[in-house]
């Protein structure tokens, strides 16, 4: 069955960088387009990029500049890199795949900004 699991999320600093890594399995990676969604505490989920299968990339408005996805086929990971962050980055970051009309989510991890 598709799988998504999330790593990478930590405490940090306003200012700082981190590196998100979702790992994929149960369906052929390579041809569908992976994407990274947040949801701060009592918000809505709100993408936050995406990475085609034929190398596109995309980004919500918020974080362009600062945020930066990628995808590595062969590992079957798609990692999103943040820079800058500020305190309103703060929130669960969620792993997503659409496979066979069906919405596939990982467990998300947690990415807390603050001094």
């Amino acid at each position: 069955q598709v799988q998504l699991v999330e790593s990478g999320g930590r405490t940090a600093q306003p200012g700082e960088s981190l590196s998100l890594s979702c790992v994929g399995s149960g369906y052929a990676f390579s041809i569908y387009p992976m994407a990274w969604y947040r949801q701060a505490p009592g918000k809505q989920r709100e993408g936050v990029a995406v990475a085609s299968n034929d190398g596109d990339l995309y980004y919500e408005d918020s974080v362009k500049g600062r945020v930066t996805i990628s995808r590595d086929n062969a590992k079957r990971t798609v990692d999103l890199q943040m820079h800058n962050l500020q305190p309103e980055d703060t929130a669960v970051y969620y792993c997503n795949v659409w496979v066979g009309g069906v919405a596939y989510w990982g467990p998300g991890t947690q990415v807390t900004v603050s001094s």
